[in-house]
């Protein structure tokens, strides 16, 4: 099993008044990692797949551990907990520079198939291909 991994500098687009990141500046950052690992590990960028098919989140737990700062620089961790067939569970941690988790979560993700039209949408199963590139992440049980 093999953790996904990037850092992220915090800016001042992520901060607030009180010089923390405010927290739906998370979940975007979460979006990116996941956006990233399509890209960078799975090899299915999200600007080729959204022309046929998608990725959404369909349910997503949070607990918000620590206060990330204007100019620290985060590690984010992604991994795959379990694969269904057409749909994923990850685990995801933010750790702060001094590795004390800032927040720590689940994401389910489904893949889906998008019609021509664009108004339709339905579960569509991972390839074979795409499952074993997913399973690399797996945790094991």
């Amino acid at each position: 099993m093999k953790y996904f991994i990037k850092t992220e500098k915090i800016r001042f687009q992520h901060i607030d008044f009180a010089g923390i990141v405010f927290y739906p500046r998370f979940l975007e950052m979460l979006n990116g990692l996941v956006e990233d690992w399509f890209e960078e590990a799975l090899h299915r960028p999200f600007s080729k797949m959204h022309e046929t098919n998608g990725i959404p989140t369909v349910d997503l737990k949070v607990q918000f551990k620590k206060a990330a700062r204007l100019g620290e620089v985060i590690t984010k961790e992604l991994w795959v907990k379990e694969l269904r067939s057409s749909s994923l569970l990850c685990g995801f941690l933010f750790k702060c520079p001094q590795g004390d988790t800032i927040l720590e979560g689940e994401v389910t993700l489904v893949n889906v198939k998008i019609a021509e039209d664009r108004k339709t949408i339905s579960a569509e199963a991972f390839n074979e291909a795409m499952r074993e590139k997913i399973s690399y992440f797996l945790l094991p049980q």
